[in-house]
């Protein structure tokens, strides 16, 4: 039997097929070649099992139901009226349609996403040397700056060992050249990598000095690096990030594809922002909505930027590889669903396209094929190639040079503080031993005696020279003299 395949014209038509004397080709025909080739290969099948030819949906629509008569328009319809065996194209499966027809298994996820028109880009401002860095790390850093040019100060004021001697005009005087000036000074010419002409001689300061070296390196690197990517690149800036943007602005307008599932959403959500949303669209009218997606693609190309348009997030990411590539996607996708086949009720079909498109999933066939057609085969460049967005650098990305430097601080306050407690200690044994010294000692007498006396008082009457012999009594055999008398100790 030969299978009857709807597809809509709205769908990015991908394999290579002839429908109604005009060569088509697309993502789902190529789905359906493969889901031919994985159905021949199923127990009870075989070749020539699945045969089917593509027609044209006739009145170029998806599947509304008309709530006052209660029929479809659309492919829904068709299938409901035995006019096709399957459909197969972007139709999103929903819980009305789920109730009227079949559907297999998702074959591609999809959320509802925000197509805008690209903005002019933007060459770089006045300020933008200060973007590569965040607001809240150029905080940090003054902080830092000012944090280490005061600790450096104490300890320059607290450690003995930066203290130093001067003479000058016959004038000792002690100076410490870390003053708060020059402290300043020492932190600013290691933040611009110049350096300065005074260094701690300390231990304490030595690490201070090291830990604000060694933070002002990895920062200005990290800095510098980042910096090429905000003046080289040119940015573009969309007038909304997200939907919560798009509901607060009001210079942007939205709108979606009337009768479609995204409209459906809309008005059946209950999310407050959502119901918002509808209200908007709906107050509007055919000034916001479009009778078709081609329709909204155009809408928004020949836009300022003004309007935005709400579609299946795979329909998005291909028109934006489309040429003229003005067109782009902003925000994250809104709801998550996905793209099924569609059979009539109870088609036997189904249960056998379920393998079918489970098979395809596991093998990595549709994500092959989503590559191919969404972006191998785009014309404004692959998805990295596109990529041109920056950040700045946060405080997150950087934050374990701040532990670093608070640890440096924290370990040269403790060795300043050994420091000034040795040199205490070092004083009071030099001022003991000083006391010691300046302490009244008993004096000590030096007796000239001519050798020649002693000996010939003592009976020699041999010869001798004439020469002084000096001899030291013990203290106790000295002889003091005191207002004139002499006294034998």
């Amino acid at each position: 039997q030969d299978l009857k395949l709807k597809e809509g014209s709205q769908v990015s038509q991908q394999g290579v097929a002839m429908i109604n004397g005009k060569l088509y080709e697309g993502f789902c025909i190529e789905v359906a070649e493969k889901i031919k080739e994985r159905y021949e290969r199923l127990e009870g099948k075989g070749p020539g099992s699945f045969n089917y030819k593509f027609k044209l949906v006739d009145d170029n629509n998806f599947g509304s139901a008309n709530k006052t008569v209660g029929t479809w328009n659309g492919m829904i319809g068709e299938l409901l009226d035995q006019k096709a065996d399957l459909a197969l194209a972007s139709l999103t499966i929903t819980r009305a349609r789920q109730r009227v027809v079949d559907f297999t298994k998702p074959f591609m996820k999809i959320g509802i996403s925000i197509m805008i028109k690209k903005p002019d880009k933007q060459k770089p401002g006045v300020f933008s040397f200060m973007e590569p860095l965040d607001s809240m790390v150029w905080v940090c850093v003054s902080l830092a700056f000012t944090g280490v040019s005061l600790v450096l100060f104490f300890i320059g004021r607290w450690s003995p060992f930066e203290w130093r001697a001067e003479a000058s005009r016959k004038e000792i005087s002690v100076t410490n050249a870390f003053t708060l000036s020059n402290t300043l000074w020492f932190s600013l010419g290691a933040l611009m990598q110049q350096g300065s002409d005074i260094f701690p001689r300390s231990i304490s300061g030595r690490i201070v000095g090291s830990a604000w070296w060694f933070f002002t390196l990895i920062l200005i690197s990290s800095y510098t690096a980042n910096l090429a990517a905000f003046l080289t690149i040119e940015r573009l800036i969309p007038p909304i990030q997200g939907v919560e943007d798009l509901v607060k602005s009001k210079d942007v307008e939205y709108g979606t594809f009337k009768g479609g599932s995204t409209e459906a959403f809309f008005e059946m959500s209950q999310v407050p922002i959502y119901r918002q949303m509808y209200e908007y669209m709906k107050s509007k009218g055919d000034q916001v909505m479009v009778n078709s997606d081609k329709e909204g693609y155009e809408k928004v190309r020949q836009s300022k930027g003004d309007y935005a348009y709400l579609v299946e997030s795979p329909k998005n990411d291909y028109q934006n590889q489309k040429k003229p590539c003005n067109t782009m996607k902003v925000g994250e996708n809104l709801d998550h669903k996905g793209y099924g086949i569609a059979t009539p009720p109870y088609s036997p079909l189904r249960k056998d396209l379920n393998l079918v498109v489970l098979m395809l999933r596991e093998e990595g066939e549709l994500h092959k094929l989503q590559r191919k057609w969404w972006f191998d085969k785009g014309e404004c460049g692959t998805m990295d190639s596109k990529d041109t967005s920056k950040s700045p650098l946060t405080l997150s990305n950087v934050s374990g040079i701040f532990h670093i430097l608070i640890g440096g601080l924290v370990l040269s306050m403790m060795v300043s503080l050994v420091e000034y407690s040795v040199h205490r200690l070092r004083k009071q044994h030099k001022l003991r031993f000083r006391k010691q010294m300046d302490a009244p000692r008993p004096a000590i007498k030096i007796e000239k005696k001519n050798p020649l006396e002693v000996l010939k008082a003592a009976g020699y009457t041999g010869i001798c020279d004439n020469t002084v012999s000096y001899t030291f009594k013990p203290p106790e055999q000295l002889t003091t003299f005191e207002s004139g008398k002499n006294t034998e100790l």
